[in-house]
């Protein structure tokens, strides 16, 4: 079963597998190999806008960057965006082409397969080595019959299987043992070894376990991977638990955990600057002082909008303006500050309008056709500092209120984007990845400041996304059985293997 494709599986979600993928990515692209990364399916609300104008899941993105590679939409055929807890919006090939609920989609699954197998074949055809993440656990009994995303690709595709499980969580022999256990013969004879993530502790005290754990299975461990602190990737789906910064930080910034929160990346850099305190605000939770709230995009702006208004927020918005806060709206958040949101076609729900916060003189309109640009410009902001993000709406925005923009883009035509207020508060954008840009961190931030008084460090994320990734791949090169992995991966064979395994 040697393959130039490796399958990355996980016996549960955020076991490990994008991150073992992109840092696989890493370590083979830095040896010369052209490697692609690979998800046939991905149920994720962070996205990306790929070169070739599609969107992808921001996960597939990062291993992108990762193999050294543009995004593409072949990187990901199949996205899912939920809009509600039973239904999805379902990207084929980078396009949105069907809002389905769950059973509906079991049903178009072969379809779905074909456009998968499609990207795979172009994929084989350009790369020495593809590396496929799954999705979720192969074991989840319910969603076996007509899989896309865990063994009925790998057996579709003859490609061989690593299993990666988190120690840290706890249960990791039996999360092992029990996936593999509840797989078919075929499948558990695809399962080519093991691989141990985030280890703490005195790796000999492991080794019984380790030990038992080959001859049970008769599979060998490839891998313990060692607990990598203040260890940041882009998510592909979950919010951080925890609140970032102290009492000495500079800036207090919150923002509401949206239950359709989308592309919540875009406060990636306000949660890891070190001069910020940082939070997402859940349901139940008191909303806490701050000097700039930030209303993060949405799947389903209505919907999203009702909760806001449920949980106190539109009460504490006022409350933050009136008092000299700073209020940063991003696509899903522009619309909410606007005054009303229509959707007369139900694209996010039934058909009709409701209002918005009214903060803005604007209002939108949901249209079927989305908005996908990678876009360059300034900020429309003392200094005019550069930015670049990225845009993935469905709605239309009109009003007075976008005669004062908040950013002009590069190109033709003058196109600009979003609005500040008459009164200097509020700033609302379509651009995603607002933060990243350094320049236009900064002049964020001293826009937000109280009387614009602070100053900032200097911020890169892209910088520390970059380091992130080299911190991982050194640790794979360290840590993982080279000599094993190169009897299942033939590219292998034309590089220099790397040193591993040593204890973590």
């Amino acid at each position: 079963m040697r393959s130039d494709t490796l399958m990355v599986q996980g016996t549960t979600s955020d076991a490990g597998k994008t991150t073992l993928v992109a840092g696989l990515c890493r370590v083979l692209a830095r040896r010369g190999l052209r490697v692609a990364p690979f998800k046939p399916q991905n149920m994720a609300l962070n996205s990306a806008v790929t070169a070739d104008g599609g969107e992808i899941g921001r996960a597939q993105a990062l291993q992108a960057m990762a193999a050294r590679l543009p995004p593409h939409t072949d990187f990901n055929p199949v996205l899912l965006k939920p809009s509600s807890d039973i239904g999805a919006q379902i990207i084929i090939h980078g396009r949105a082409r069907h809002d389905m609920d769950a059973r509906a989609y079991h049903d178009y699954k072969p379809r779905a397969m074909a456009a998968v197998m499609e990207s795979f074949g172009r994929l084989t055809a350009q790369y020495e080595a593809v590396l496929v993440e799954g999705a979720g656990s192969p074991a989840e009994i319910n969603l076996r019959d007509r899989d896309i995303a865990n063994m009925g690709f790998a057996e579709l595709a003859d490609c061989p299987v690593i299993l990666i499980a988190d120690i840290d969580r706890g249960g990791v022999f039996a999360h092992l043992v029990g996936t593999l256990a509840l797989l078919s013969e075929s499948e558990q004879a695809r399962i080519v070894g093991f691989v141990i993530n985030r280890f703490r502790g005195d790796l000999s005290l492991l080794q019984p376990g380790l030990d038992w754990l080959e001859a049970r299975t008769g599979k060998p461990v490839l891998g313990v991977l060692p607990y990598l602190m203040s260890f940041h990737l882009d998510a592909e789906d979950a919010l951080p638990r925890s609140a970032s910064g102290g009492p000495d930080s500079k800036l207090r910034i919150i923002a509401p955990a949206l239950p359709r929160i989308a592309n919540a990346t875009d406060c990636d850099p306000l949660r890891l600057h070190p001069e910020l305190a940082f939070r997402f605000v859940g349901p139940g939770q008191t909303i806490p002082p701050a000097d700039l709230i930030v209303l993060p995009g949405s799947k389903a702006v209505q919907m999203d909008l009702a909760w806001l208004r449920a949980n106190g927020w539109e009460q504490a918005i006022q409350s933050h303006l009136r008092y000299g806060g700073k209020l940063i709206g991003i696509c899903g958040g522009l619309q909410m500050l606007g005054r009303a949101l229509h959707d007369p076609l139900g694209l996010e729900g039934a058909p009709g309008s409701v209002a918005g916060l009214g903060l803005l003189d604007l209002e939108t309109t949901l249209e079927p056709e989305k908005q996908l640009h990678n876009l360059t410009g300034t900020l429309a902001l003392a200094g005019a500092a550069r930015l670049e993000g990225y845009e993935i709406h469905m709605g239309l925005s009109h009003g007075p209120a976008l005669a004062r923009p908040a950013a002009y883009f590069d190109g033709s035509g003058g196109r600009t984007d979003g609005a500040v207020s008459e009164d200097g508060r509020i700033l609302a954008t379509y651009l995603h990845g607002l933060f990243d840009t350094p320049a236009a961190l900064a002049a964020l931030l001293a826009w937000a400041s109280p009387a614009g008084a602070a100053s900032f460090g200097h911020f890169d994320l892209a910088a520390r996304r970059e380091a992130e990734i080299d911190r991982l791949a050194d640790t794979l090169e360290q840590h993982l059985d080279w000599q094993r992995l190169a009897e299942w991966l033939p590219a292998l064979d034309r590089i220099a293997l790397p040193p591993g395994p040593l204890a973590p």
